[in-house]
């Protein structure tokens, strides 16, 4: 039982963007990527994948 969780990458730091900007709850982004919802917070929050947000909005527009 002491295999290591997932860790978010960069992308998907991308895709939580854009997947909260689409309404999802931040419990069923983080069932997808099947971490705690505190990952995704600290995403959401700015604390983790610094410009993340920016990537998101450019692939939003592209």
């Amino acid at each position: 039982m002491n295999t290591p969780t997932y860790q978010l990458t960069f992308d998907d730091a991308v895709d939580i963007w854009l997947r909260h900007w689409n309404g999802e709850f931040q419990h069923r982004i983080a069932a997808v990527f099947d971490v705690n919802p505190g990952r995704v917070n600290e995403v959401l929050k700015g604390n983790k994948h610094a410009g993340s947000r920016e990537a998101a909005m450019n692939r939003q527009s592209a």
